[in-house]
């Protein structure tokens, strides 16, 4: 299956019905008046997530939706037919952004400004919403209301109006959708540092595998099961390059995936020229990117171990210790499932903590008082980030953390 991971869409609600002009025709009621129903309300068009979808292909060629429209007012004060809603189902992770309103009429986006008073959501570029659980909803093209029938225009003065109200066209919306995968723990790491290989090692995931650099050119997902049995998702991000947090290698778009991450895996190619080096530009690059990737909490290992001598992986794990703060240094060989037990330890270990982090942070905000004096409370973006921090801080110190 192709990943397709970013996707522009027009949605349209469905117009309303158009209200009935129509009299009360009655044996004996010479004289019944206007009995024109009401039209039917458009359909809306709703987002829904799916956790069985896990690229955005389905937008790669199909760009416009409509909803069905209301129906008619009918005789008797019949209100129409209300259109069908339509469900767009995306995948969980997918964020929504809105790039303006249309004009029917030119088709080109409207301006929100104070002229369009009636526009009430966010500029132009602004998240509508994220749809991280499955099932969550999100309505962004709200259907018509349907016209009024010449019933509601009966007064004193016009005891037989002869017109009617048609339906209100529905919403018309330029959105974008831009997936960031919903992992826990995302591996990283240069090209060729033996991610998809140690994925496919830790889970059942088949991602394609060579011997050479960019083999992975999307991000992978396997779930990995924990000794209590409970499944944990990794993705394998692609190999970041130097450069990458300003676009280049598709830095961008690789790094969007491990914004959600609860920890990073670092994996260092053993065999490299020089492994110091790459684990020292992988940190830059996570430190330029921003959103808090640097301070994530990290597990280092040293991949390929069954390719070099004992004492040449001494070599790199001590002066990989002087650059990483003294952190324990895994060695590790995804081919061979060397040392990887003790490292999924640590990751389970590791994991264990920053969701107990993050809990207690949540905790600790729906205790939280609020009135008119205090600031709003935070949001699960920034729960995580502290519980994310909270967690690495301890894990640093020297007391929890000696030097290996």
């Amino acid at each position: 299956m192709q990943f397709i991971d970013q996707a522009e869409i027009e949605v349209e609600g469905g117009s309303g019905g158009d209200g009935l002009t129509a009299f009360r025709r009655e044996k004996f009621v010479p004289a019944g008046g206007p009995s024109g129903g009401t039209g039917g309300k458009g359909g809306s068009v709703t987002l829904v997530a799916d956790s069985n979808l896990q690229t955005l292909l389905d937008f790669r060629y199909a760009h416009r939706f409509k909803a069905k429209d209301g129906g008619k007012g009918g005789p008797s004060n019949r209100t129409g037919a209300n259109g069908e809603d339509l469900i767009i189902e995306v995948p969980c992770g997918t964020l929504v952004y809105d790039l303006g309103t249309v004009d029917e009429a030119t088709g080109q986006p409207i301006p929100k400004t104070a002229s369009n008073p009636d526009d009430s959501t966010d500029s132009p570029g602004s998240l509508l919403g994220d749809l991280t659980e499955p099932g969550q909803q999100l309505v962004i093209a709200p259907g018509g209301k349907g016209g009024l029938g010449n019933r509601h225009y009966l007064s004193n003065r016009n005891r037989a109006p002869e017109h009617s109200q048609p339906g209100a066209p529905g919403a018309i919306r330029n959105i974008r959708l831009e997936l960031k995968l919903l992992a826990e723990v995302g591996i990283i790491g240069l090209p060729n540092a033996g991610k998809s290989t140690m994925i496919s090692t830790l889970s059942s995931a088949k991602p394609k595998i060579a011997d050479y650099p960019f083999t992975t050119l999307v991000p992978n997902l396997g779930v990995v099961r924990k000794p209590t049995g409970d499944g944990t998702v990794f993705a394998d991000i692609p190999g970041l390059i130097e450069g990458a947090h300003q676009g280049q290698g598709l830095g961008h778009d690789f790094l969007r995936h491990i914004e959600r991450t609860k920890l990073l895996l670092h994996l260092i190619d053993g065999t490299a020229i020089d492994p110091v080096v790459d684990y020292q530009t992988i940190q830059q690059e996570l430190s330029a990117y921003g959103h808090d990737l640097s301070g994530r909490p990290q597990l280092l290992a040293i991949n390929k171990i069954d390719a070099l001598l004992e004492e040449e992986v001494d070599e790199i794990a001590a002066r990989l210790a002087k650059v990483n703060g003294g952190e324990k240094v895994f060695r590790v060989s995804a081919v061979s499932r060397q040392g990887t037990e003790e490292m999924m330890r640590a990751v389970w270990q590791l994991l264990d903590e920053t969701n107990a982090a993050i809990a207690a942070q949540e905790e600790a905000q729906q205790q939280a008082v609020i009135d008119f004096n205090t600031p709003a409370l935070r949001s699960s973006g920034q729960i995580l980030g502290e519980a994310l921090e909270e967690t690495e801080a301890k894990r640093m110190s020297p007391i929890s953390n000696p030097s290996v």
